[in-house]
């Protein structure tokens, strides 16, 4: 969803006075709070009631008299949407199953293009060879404010954790990061209440005097605004990447068993993606990553070298 709001800069840099609406899974919609190009943010309730706010939503969008709809998935669900909107002007993804109901469709691959990119190619017919905006978050005044008092000190940020384990670079391996910071500058552990336990175990394994826990204090646009203002940010191939990028926030990303070639690295201007320098005919995995290494080494995350991601800090 943040990678998408490039196409919303994008469509707002071309289009103006356009009043744009956009779509997102609920959860999602504080991210878009106060944004200043929207009109409106609709919510699918996916969890709860899936077919039930589907439907609900296919009403509101037809009876919206949209000029255009644009969709950026490839499922069938959000599919049907774009398709029995009624918009002179349908958009999206030749891979989409609702395809051949849209009025224009684009090709979508893995090919080392990036997620914007893709994404452009579906808004190419309104917009013509234009340049993509980088995505892009607005933290708001009260979002400043409530990190405020953390932002006066030299401090890096750390998302250590990730929703996928082979995604995920090891505890081990954090707290040795974190050793190997300025013993000086503060730390601020970041992630989503769930991460809390896990950052609680690195904080107390790590010998740094000033390492703090904000997973679960903070919503996503603080957390984002906090990372604009550190030295640099320590992420993993996940969400809190996105938020940097987001932000042009300073950002280091491990990937550990995915690729930057699937089209979801970093977009920020100081920007640096460290991986094994191990030769692994298992890498990559998969797409998402996986519970646990299919292969029992997880050497793609364990040979990935400290010092290398240190040796700039």
């Amino acid at each position: 969803m943040i990678l998408a709001t490039s196409v919303l800069e994008t469509l707002h840099a071309q289009f103006p006075d356009a009043q744009i609406d956009m779509l997102v899974r609920k959860g999602n919609e504080e991210l878009l709070k106060g944004h200043p190009f929207l009109r409106e943010t609709l919510v699918w309730n996916k969890k709860d009631k899936k077919y039930g706010d589907l439907l609900r939503l296919m009403n509101r969008i037809r009876s919206s008299t949209y000029d255009v709809v644009v969709n950026l998935h490839r499922f069938a669900s959000s599919g049907a949407l774009a398709a029995y909107s009624d918009a002179p002007m349908k958009l999206g993804f030749r891979k989409n199953p609702m395809s051949m109901l849209y009025t224009h469709a684009a090709e979508h691959s893995f090919n080392g293009m990036h997620e914007i990119e893709r994404n452009a190619g579906v808004i190419r017919p309104l917009i013509g060879d234009a340049t993509i905006s980088a995505p892009r978050l607005y933290p708001l005044a009260d979002d400043e404010r409530a990190v405020a008092s953390m932002m006066g000190t030299v401090y890096h940020c750390i998302a250590p954790t990730s929703v996928w384990h082979t995604k995920q670079w090891p505890a081990e391996k954090w707290i040795a990061l974190i050793n190997g910071l300025p013993q000086a500058e503060q730390v601020y552990l970041l992630g989503a209440p769930g991460d809390k336990a896990q950052c609680e175990v690195i904080q107390e394994a790590s010998v740094h005097p000033k390492v703090s826990v904000l997973a679960g204090e903070l919503s996503l646009l603080q957390s984002a605004q906090l990372m604009r203002g550190s030295k640099m940010n320590y992420v993993n191939d996940s969400a809190p990447m996105h938020l940097a990028s987001a932000v042009n926030a300073p950002v280091r990303v491990i990937y550990c068993s995915t690729v930057p070639e699937f089209g979801f690295g970093p977009l920020s201007d100081d920007r640096k993606v460290v991986q094994t320098a191990k030769p692994l005919d298992c890498r990559p995995c998969g797409l998402h990553g996986h519970t646990t290494c299919p292969k029992g080494h997880f050497d793609c995350a364990l040979t990935i070298d400290v010092n290398e991601i240190l040796k700039d800090a």
